[in-house]
């Protein structure tokens, strides 16, 4: 990928070193942000990192990144989430909440993601900002599937009940079921989402859900393919000017 640049934050997760790793491999330069990105301009670059960097970086570079809407999730029948699903405002949550419920940001980490015992146990945080609202859910195991034009290149399962214990995706038992429902899943709804993204699903009640979807750019791969997971990460925020017209609805700003 001749003059090609794959830019990471200065300090790097474990993620952010396993793809720089590939990027390397692939002939790509592998730049901090703390090794300066103003030369950049002009260059074909791609961002691997956190939404705030992200925003700073994208327009000044011009990287389009690509992300999942906030109403996805909340917009799926009932046999792909297995439970009650809204999007609404955390000050209307905050109102109108009377017992436990799951809420979280829809993209963003602004707060952390949790079960909350009422409306008033939210977090102090602007009532316009954004949530998922959605019933307490206990998943037996939660798998991360990164997704390239509606297909899944890399997989990787990540936690069992609530504890993180990654594994390869195809080397968990479960796989098969895994695989059968996100073919369902994305025949179904896959046109909602850009077509390079994570969606993390799970097993609830003895069958697969939809957890949510996340930015691929902003996803830890955990034991999947760094390989097959940086071709994701590649499409979903790289030059602007390359970005397929299916996608430009989901360019972030």
């Amino acid at each position: 990928m001749d003059n090609a640049v794959f830019l990471v934050p200065g300090r790097r997760t474990t993620t952010a070193g396993l793809l720089a790793g590939a990027a390397a491999r692939r002939g790509m330069e592998v730049r901090g942000l703390d090794d300066g990105a103003e030369d950049l301009a002009g260059r074909r670059v791609h961002w691997r990192g956190g939404p705030a960097a992200g925003a700073r970086v994208a327009p000044a570079l011009g990287i389009g990144l690509l992300e999942p809407p906030d109403d996805w999730l909340a917009g799926l029948p009932e046999w792909a989430t297995g439970r009650g699903i809204r999007l609404t405002s955390l000050g209307e949550a905050r109102e109108s909440l009377r017992g436990p419920a799951f809420v979280k940001p829809p993209r963003e980490k602004s707060f952390p993601p949790s079960v909350y015992a009422d409306g008033s146990a939210l977090p102090e945080l602007p009532p316009g900002t954004p949530v998922l609202v959605s019933e307490v859910v206990d998943f037996a195991a939660e798998y991360r599937l990164f997704l390239l034009d509606g297909e899944i290149a890399a997989g990787s399962r990540y936690a069992v009940h609530g504890r993180l214990d990654p594994a390869p995706l195809e080397e968990d038992p479960r796989a098969a079921d895994v695989r059968a429902f996100a073919g369902r899943l994305l025949t179904a709804a896959g046109a909602g989402l850009p077509t390079a993204v994570t969606v993390d699903v799970g097993f609830a009640g003895g069958t697969v859900v939809v957890v949510e979807a996340n930015m691929a750019w902003f996803s830890n791969c955990y034991a999947a393919d760094p390989e097959r997971v940086l071709d994701v990460v590649l499409r979903s925020a790289g030059p602007r000017e390359r970005v397929a017209e299916a996608d430009l609805r989901f360019v972030r700003g």
